[in-house]
């Protein structure tokens, strides 16, 4: 699990920068109105959920098949619902994004428990997974808070899961570095790490 964590380290930058842009544009145009918001945040989702599929297929996760491959049908499921039916409401838009949140921090934070005992600072992971998880479970909690105050609530949470999915994405270069061979003699020795998986 960890090999494939490590030699796939881009995929979890990626997934984690492009949370840090939606963010972003959330805090830099706090004003969108809510139509705009449903839109760049099913775009976001959308995007999310691919990479999470693609990870699932190349084994980028680490993780059996089946939990990246569910996290992103629910993902492209909920992009769908945003860009098919764009006039939700701004509750509605709330509990839609809290149920993403808390499904998402639960599968990372299951993958961080697996990844203990193969990884030193697994707790990035499970960090992003907790924090995903409480923001969640603010936004049900919060219901009728305003739209900006969601824009903004929503822009925090995606930047801090993002710089943590970085985090997580750089100290598994870190170990592909250690890892992977640098020279030719070397590529021996990393098939035979690879075969006693």
């Amino acid at each position: 699990m960890l090999l494939l964590m490590a030699k796939n380290w881009w995929a979890v930058v990626l997934r984690g920068v492009c949370a840090v842009l939606f963010g972003a544009v959330a805090w830099i145009w706090p004003g969108v109105t809510l139509g705009a918001l449903v839109i760049l945040w099913g775009a976001y989702a959308f995007t999310d959920g691919i990479l999470a599929i693609a990870s699932a297929f190349s084994g980028a996760s680490g993780r059996p098949w089946w939990v990246p491959a569910i996290e992103g049908v629910f993902g492209l499921g909920v992009a769908a619902m945003a860009f098919f039916y764009p006039g939700l409401t701004a509750i509605g838009l709330l509990y839609l994004i809290a149920v993403w949140a808390i499904a998402t921090g639960v599968f990372e934070l299951a993958a961080a428990i697996r990844l203990r005992k193969e990884i030193e600072g697994e707790f990035w992971l499970g960090l992003a997974g907790l924090a995903s998880i409480a923001f969640g479970v603010v936004l049900m909690m919060q219901p009728g808070l305003g739209a900006l105050a969601v824009v903004w609530i929503i822009g925090s949470y995606a930047i801090l899961f993002g710089l943590l999915l970085v985090a997580l994405g750089l100290r598994l270069k870190g170990v592909k570095d250690r890892l992977v061979p640098h020279s030719a003699g070397a590529a021996v020795s990393w098939q035979k790490m690879e075969g006693r998986r």
